[in-house]
C-alpha cells in the first residue's frame, strides 16, 4: 500500500511539472507599449556577422517607418546568435541605441549556461539585455501574445 501511494505522488507530482505552462518558467513581463499596434519578436540564433547586421537593420527600418509608441520590437538571442549581446561585441553601441529607443534584447541563459559548462568561463554580456531562460521559450510566449516572428 505505501508502495503505491509513493508511486501515486511521484507521478502527480511529474504531472504536475509536465504541465506548467512555459509562459510561468520566463517571468519576464511583456513590453509596456499599451500603444503598440505592431509587435514583432526577430529571433536571432546565427552567429554570422552579416545576419547579426541585418537583425539590427530589420529593427531600426520598423522604428524609421513606425511611430517607436506604435511598434514593439523584442529581439531574441540564442545558441549562436549571443555573440551580438557580449560586452566585446563590435555592434555593442548599435544594440544600445536601439534598447535606447525601445527595442529589447533577451539573451537566452541557457545558452550562457552551456558556454560556462564548456569553457569553465561565464560570457559577460551587456547589462542593457534582459536576461530568459529560454530563448526559443520566450520566442514561443511573445507569439502566444500577439508577436509576429521575424526570422531575417
Amino acid at each position: 500500500m505505501m508502495r503505491s501511494q509513493i508511486l501515486a505522488t511521484t507521478l502527480v507530482a511529474l504531472l504536475a511539472f509536465v504541465a506548467t505552462p512555459l509562459a510561468y518558467a520566463q517571468q519576464v513581463p511583456l513590453q509596456d507599449k499599451p500603444f503598440a499596434e505592431h509587435k514583432i519578436v526577430l529571433q536571432l540564433s546565427d552567429g554570422d556577422a552579416r545576419k547579426q547586421a541585418l537583425v539590427l537593420s530589420v529593427a531600426n527600418n520598423l522604428l524609421k517607418a513606425y511611430d517607436p509608441d506604435k511598434v514593439a520590437i523584442e529581439v531574441v538571442a540564442f545558441g549562436l546568435g549571443i555573440d551580438l549581446l557580449f560586452t566585446g561585441s563590435e555592434r555593442r553601441k548599435q544594440v544600445e541605441s536601439l534598447i535606447a529607443q525601445g527595442v529589447r534584447f533577451d539573451i537566452c541563459l541557457n545558452t550562457i549556461d552551456t558556454i560556462e559548462r564548456e569553457t569553465g568561463k561565464r560570457p559577460e554580456f551587456i547589462p542593457a539585455a534582459t536576461p530568459v531562460q529560454v530563448g526559443v521559450g520566450q520566442i514561443l510566449f511573445l507569439a502566444e501574445n500577439g508577436y509576429t516572428l521575424v526570422r531575417p
